[in-house]
């Protein structure tokens, strides 16, 4: 192997397209037996990336080095903790039909989401043929999630329960918006209309089993926030700089408070409407 960034680069290449799972039956493999060996696979290349040393390096390759360390800590700590295939309902979602507020989606998401929102309607013939390849995994992926999901996170469960309604709904819009749309595309929205219907329903079905907790603790926490996310704090510390903030926030709103005192009232929302209307 290479030696050096080069060595990094080649290695970060590698990492990438090994992220991205294998395919089963054309939705991505998110299999118990799948994940035991990509752990393992995942073992060898963070041992590949310990074995490069970049003290030596400018610091801007040094970034990049722990940026990798970063990312290959993140799907192991996927694997071991989090673990949203067997967890979560919410992340067998695959209609996003409105672009996130981060970078990318917020929470954990699979490979194959379908961007609804980056289509243009009405569709042309080349969208169209997308849309219903891109549709056609639907069915595929939640008939493996009622394999895989075999968590006991009882909030994940039921609101991962309404996310999966709110798709059946986005599906039935989309059924509305191409009126002219070809078979293919028909045929492959109703059927993740169904797929996601049956799927709710079962979620609905085995919720009264699910009764666990769904927070990680405080220790896996720590070990996300200083090995994945790279702050080198604690969850004892987070508290500590939250409550802090929080206090200043009450100050601030006191001093205004005082400083308007001679002024009424501002009149107190009465509904979600109303508070709708204000923003």
């Amino acid at each position: 192997m290479k030696d050096g960034y080069q060595a990094l680069i080649e290695l970060f290449r590698e990492w990438r397209a090994f992220e991205r799972p294998p395919l089963r039956d054309g939705a991505p493999d998110y299999t118990a037996t799948t994940f035991e060996r990509r752990h393992g696979e995942l073992a060898e290349l963070q041992a590949r990336l310990r074995g490069i040393d970049p003290a030596s390096w400018p610091i801007a390759q040094q970034v990049d080095y722990r940026l990798v360390l970063a990312e290959m800590n993140w799907l192991d700590f996927y694997i071991r903790v989090l673990k949203p295939w067997t967890r979560d309902p919410a992340f067998y979602k695959s209609v996003y039909v409105e672009q996130s507020d981060t970078p990318a989606h917020e929470g954990p998401t699979h490979h194959a989401a379908i961007e609804l929102w980056t289509y243009s309607f009405p569709l042309d013939a080349s969208s169209e043929a997308r849309l219903a390849a891109e549709l056609r995994g639907i069915p595929p992926l939640l008939a493996q999630a009622r394999g895989n999901l075999t968590g006991d996170a009882r909030d994940l469960w039921t609101t991962g329960t309404g996310t999966m309604r709110q798709q059946t709904k986005d599906l039935e819009d989309l059924d509305g918006r191409v009126p002219k749309a070809g078979p293919e595309l028909k045929r492959a929205n109703r059927a993740g209309i169904a797929a996601t219907n049956e799927f709710a329903d079962w979620l609905d079905q085995q919720a009264p089993s699910r009764n666990g907790p769904s927070g990680i603790g405080k220790e896996n926490y720590t070990w996300s926030l200083r090995n994945v996310h790279l702050v080198p704090m604690a969850w004892e510390e987070e508290v500590a700089l939250l409550e802090r903030e929080l206090a200043r926030a009450h100050a601030s709103l006191r001093l205004e408070e005082h400083r308007n005192r001679a002024l009424p009232p501002l009149p107190v929302v009465a509904d979600a409407d109303q508070y709708r209307r204000r923003a």
